[in-house]
């Protein structure tokens, strides 16, 4: 934005502005005359602005004035009734609110501008995020309107350690970011390295809250997600109150939330608005269907290319029979099975509305049908196939990882069989080991060196076992810690 400066001459002041914005038809200029003399000028963006307040709260007490002149602070604290307006001398402050939907109003004789919070762009109302339902539970979602979102917050959150941050992030699109934490329950740490992260950002547009995702998270090659994203206010409350921090993104109805652990990826909203037994035998459920999801074509792989002698009698017969006339090996008729998989997944999810749904089901009744008649493929390949691909879904957060682990393992499984299953195991067991989450143990709860609370980890203890306690865990101090 190019700097101006501003003069005691209002008609001056008006052709800067108007030099400044030019060719952009929905910059308004409106002058105001009062009954006694006093002359002002009101700038504001058509379609940004709520234009009764406007009316209201800034032309009529102008035009009602019975002042001839008047200081920027009568103005501003005086004359305007609007609970938000101030004198503002930084220009950079002064445009980013301006741009963002505030009204600004020079006044002949002042060559301070004031800034009046006008405010009124449409938004989306609340509603429930699709990819985050619930059976029971509250409905309310996050939207892509920034104060809105904080209040929802702060509504769930009725603690006066609750802070609120701004910073501005993105050279071109100079977006408002707000990192949200609990003092005193949360680690003085854990706030100034998410600070210096988001201050050390050189980026030119921030659009959304991925584009910081990548850039502030650790492991940025790393499948496995060690920053949480929801677009649900309970789910922010909930880890604010654990002692986590969360970051919301003006025009994203996705929150970030730091530290994360790799069990909560297993974990649901509905784990806390319904029984303990029935959300840990879920939490089991999920955690043997990613397991499944991953191992299951890697090892029906293994067993058919090396190890037929662990496989039952009957069984290896009625797999075999099928397999007799399928012109590919099984490791690439596997491989090939997951690509189209994967594919209409895909398509599925970029069909349009209640199409896509019925693509997906159809084309995979179909395909896999027609496969298995033309003989392109055994039906227990395509059984082992379906079952990775539904157990995958149990597991939203982890689809990334479940993909590229599917593919990784069954190379593993075709070059050394089931060894080679259990050492890529091994392997990528030690490299959660190692990962970390803004210096918290990725595996937390499986680290026996470290303590943590053990109430809600990988199972949920009932609410009446459950203590009030912050999320401190021993971690080893990092660079960034010190000054």
């Amino acid at each position: 934005m190019e700097q101006i400066t501003f003069t005691t001459d209002l008609e001056t002041n008006i052709r800067l502005m108007q030099a400044l914005f030019q060719g952009d038809n929905t910059f308004v200029t409106r002058r105001a005359s009062g009954r006694s003399g006093l002359t002002c000028a009101v700038f504001f963006f058509d379609g940004m602005v709520n234009n009764i307040a406007i009316n209201q709260s800034v032309i009529r007490p102008i035009v009602c004035a019975d002042c001839r002149t008047a200081t920027a602070d009568t103005l501003a604290q005086t004359i305007l009734q609007v609970n938000d307006s101030r004198v503002e001398t930084d220009m950079n402050k002064l445009f980013a609110s301006f741009l963002y939907g505030d009204t600004v109003v020079l006044t002949e004789g002042d060559a301070r501008p004031v800034v009046v919070n006008t405010k009124g762009f449409s938004v989306r109302a609340s509603a429930e995020p699709e990819n985050e339902r619930v059976l029971s539970g509250p409905r309310e979602g996050f939207t892509e309107c920034f104060m809105p979102n904080l209040a929802l917050i702060r509504r769930r959150l009725n603690d006066r350690r609750l802070k609120f941050t701004f910073l501005r992030i993105g050279g071109r699109t100079n977006t408002v970011v707000c990192l949200c934490y609990l003092a005193g329950v949360c680690d003085a740490h854990l706030v100034s390295r998410l600070r210096r992260r988001l201050e050390a950002l050189q980026v030119d547009s921030v659009l959304d809250a991925n584009y910081l995702a990548e850039r502030i998270r650790d492991h940025r090659w790393s499948p496995f997600p060690t920053l949480g994203t929801t677009e649900r206010p309970d789910v922010v409350a909930s880890r604010l109150a654990e002692g986590r921090c969360a970051i919301v993104t003006d025009g994203s109805p996705v929150v970030l939330t730091a530290p994360f652990l790799f069990q909560e990826c297993f974990q649901s909203n509905d784990d806390y608005y319904i029984s303990f037994l029935q959300a840990n035998l879920a939490r089991v459920l999920r955690l043997l269907g990613f397991l499944c999801s991953i191992t299951f074509p890697a090892v029906y792989t293994a067993l058919l290319l090396y190890h037929r002698e662990l496989v039952p009698a009957r069984l290896l017969f009625a797999v075999a029979a099928a397999q007799r006339g399928v012109p590919l090996p099984v490791g690439w008729e596997t491989f090939l099975l997951l690509l189209v998989l994967e594919m209409l997944k895909e398509a599925g999810a970029r069909t349009p509305g209640a199409m896509g749904q019925t693509m997906s089901i159809v084309g995979g009744l179909v395909l896999g049908q027609a496969a298995v008649s033309a003989r392109f493929a055994a039906a227990p390949t395509v059984i082992v196939i379906a079952v990775a691909g539904v157990t995958g879904l149990m597991v939203p957060k982890l689809q990334t990882a479940a993909l590229w682990l599917r593919f990784v393992l069954l190379g593993a499984a075709a070059a050394y069989g089931l060894y080679g299953v259990g050492l890529t195991l091994a392997l990528l067991l030690l490299w959660l080991c190692r990962m970390h989450s803004c210096s918290v143990p990725y595996l937390l709860n499986l680290v026996p060196r470290v303590r943590a609370e053990q109430e809600d980890t990988w199972l949920r203890a009932p609410w009446f076992w459950m203590r009030y306690d912050r999320f401190a865990v021993k971690r080893s101090p990092t660079k960034e810690d010190k000054p």
